[in-house]
């Protein structure tokens, strides 16, 4: 597992922020800034502490998949800890396996600071090998989404 980190500068108030990447007033926003990843991307679950979340999207089979995560910790407008530990493919929920084991335990971490009414970003992502390449290609192309939405 690798650990990668990016971070962006939003001219935007800390709570729209927040508001707008997990898609709390509308799910709609989570899933524009989101489709840099997939353009069916979303998720199902809820964003209280220790809560089941499933981050999916469609696949070109029109197969539901994506990862199989908890809310290890949310702190409103400033941190999100997101804990995946499984698959979903075709639907169905691996939670053990090899495909699994290069995933279990990573996190996806969510800093928010507001300075001045700037608020930065800071996205710590642990990241199996194989997907460095995709991670480090789309997460700034999903940030500069993110941008663009809450600076409208």
């Amino acid at each position: 597992m690798k650990k990668l980190q990016f971070k962006v500068s939003i001219n935007a108030p800390v709570t729209k922020i927040y508001d707008f990447m997990l898609g709390i007033s509308s799910k709609s926003t989570y899933e524009q800034w989101t489709s840099l990843f997939n353009p069916t991307s979303t998720y199902e679950g809820s964003w209280d502490k220790g809560s089941k979340m499933l981050f999916v999207g469609v696949d070109e089979n029109g197969e539901k998949g994506g990862m199989v995560s908890r809310i290890a910790e949310i702190i409103p407008n400033q941190f999100v800890s997101i804990q995946h530990y499984g698959l979903l493919k075709a639907n169905k929920e691996i939670t053990e396996g090899p495909e699994v084991e290069k995933w279990a335990n990573g996190f996806e971490n969510y800093t928010f600071e507001e300075n001045n009414g700037t608020t930065t970003v800071i996205v710590d992502l642990d990241t199996a090998e194989d997907f460095l390449d995709y991670m480090n290609e789309n997460y700034p192309k999903a940030l500069d989404k993110l941008k663009e939405l809450c600076e409208k």
